[in-house]
């Protein structure tokens, strides 16, 4: 069962994604929320395993939000889900590095919206193709200029590296143990030995991660290719 919290200040959107969530089977709503205050109190203490949070919120933004309940959870962390009628590269890029799991635009449909929450509950993450492609215009832009790997990618096992490389091109757990013919348990060591050392907080902020060192670069040949979805972007 996946414990959902909802979060956002328009009370039909509230509505209308608890109904969802409540008619379809595993699915647990545990709290709504219509401020970013409420939203951190409401966290802290139901303990959702997923957070559906709009990122423009009255009082502290979704983004502030996202980052004190991340900061104040104990393990295991919720996920949390950036809702947004934007696809704004800035706040895509914020959200991720705040320690968003994804981000989906609110005209998903309501099945693909399921299955987004469902994927990420077990640890993948998701972008809504067109966030996506503004994600990696934006590094594509930030690649004309040099870039240099940070010291603490140094620390990294070969492996480890290789792994830190697939999830940054959006590779699911199932697909980085296919292309290394590993076992999937095999990757989640590697993955979470990699979020360790560099002190990560997400799936999602190792993607950035990738692309701010330089193991990624937008625009390689095999971007698009070995991306799920075909676009440049995650999902179910």
């Amino acid at each position: 069962m996946t414990r959902l919290l909802i979060v956002d200040d328009q009370v039909l959107i509230r509505a209308g994604l608890a109904a969802l969530a409540t008619a379809a089977p595993g699915f647990e709503v545990v709290g709504q929320a219509a401020t970013g205050e409420e939203a951190v109190t409401l966290a802290a203490a139901t303990c959702p395993d997923v957070i559906l949070m709009d990122i423009r919120l009255p009082g502290i933004s979704g983004i502030t939000a996202l980052e004190r309940i991340l900061a104040d959870a104990s393990e295991p962390r919720p996920k949390v889900v950036m809702l947004t009628v934007f696809d704004l590269d800035e706040y895509v890029y914020a959200a991720l590095r705040a320690g968003a799991s994804g981000f989906l635009l609110k005209d998903t449909p309501p099945e693909r919206l399921l299955a987004a929450v469902t994927l990420i509950a077990q640890g993948e993450m998701l972008f809504a193709p067109a966030v996506t492609r503004r994600l990696v215009e934006t590094f594509a832009h930030r690649s004309e200029a040099k870039r240099e790997q940070p010291a603490s990618l140094a620390g990294l096992t070969d492996r480890e590296t290789d792994v830190l490389q697939l999830v940054g091109q959006g590779l699911t757990n199932e697909q980085i143990a296919q292309r290394l013919m590993v076992t999937v348990a095999t990757v989640k060591t590697h993955l979470n030995r990699v979020m360790s050392k560099l002190g990560l907080a997400s799936r999602a902020q190792a993607v950035v991660i990738a692309y701010e060192s330089g193991l990624i670069s937008p625009g390689r040949p095999d971007f698009d290719r070995t991306v799920p979805g075909g676009n440049g972007s995650s999902s179910p």
